[in-house]
């Protein structure tokens, strides 16, 4: 049988360079997994962190918007201009249009003495 030698402080062992070499390489491989895994994980956590922002500013908007809260599209303003002017121009041919009927009136009364 054969004895194993006990392992101490001033054991000695023979490696080939060869096996040094793979041993740092194979550990180099396994560092560059976990550092490349672990930027994946917080870039995915980045993204969540943001989808979750996005999805709160949505339900926001989704609430706040149809109240009037979040202000209007420039489209809108110009709308709501145009809609100012058309009332105000009805209510003009309303006055022009009573102003009207009122000289036809004196008019009437006019010719009927």
């Amino acid at each position: 049988m054969i004895k194993m030698a006990e392992l101490s402080e001033n054991t000695k062992f023979n490696v080939n360079v060869k096996t040094i070499i793979a041993i740092c390489a194979g550990l180099l491989s396994i560092a560059g997994v976990y550092f490349t895994l672990i930027a994946e994980i917080q870039q995915l956590h980045i993204d969540v962190m943001r989808m979750e922002s996005e999805l709160d500013m949505n339900s926001e908007f989704r609430i706040k918007w149809p109240r009037g809260e979040l202000g209007s599209l420039p489209d809108d303003a110009e709308q709501n201009m145009r809609l100012l002017y058309l009332e105000k121009y009805q209510e003009k041919a309303v006055n022009d249009i009573d102003y009207l009927k009122l000289k036809m009136k004196e008019l009437e009364n006019c010719i009927d003495e």
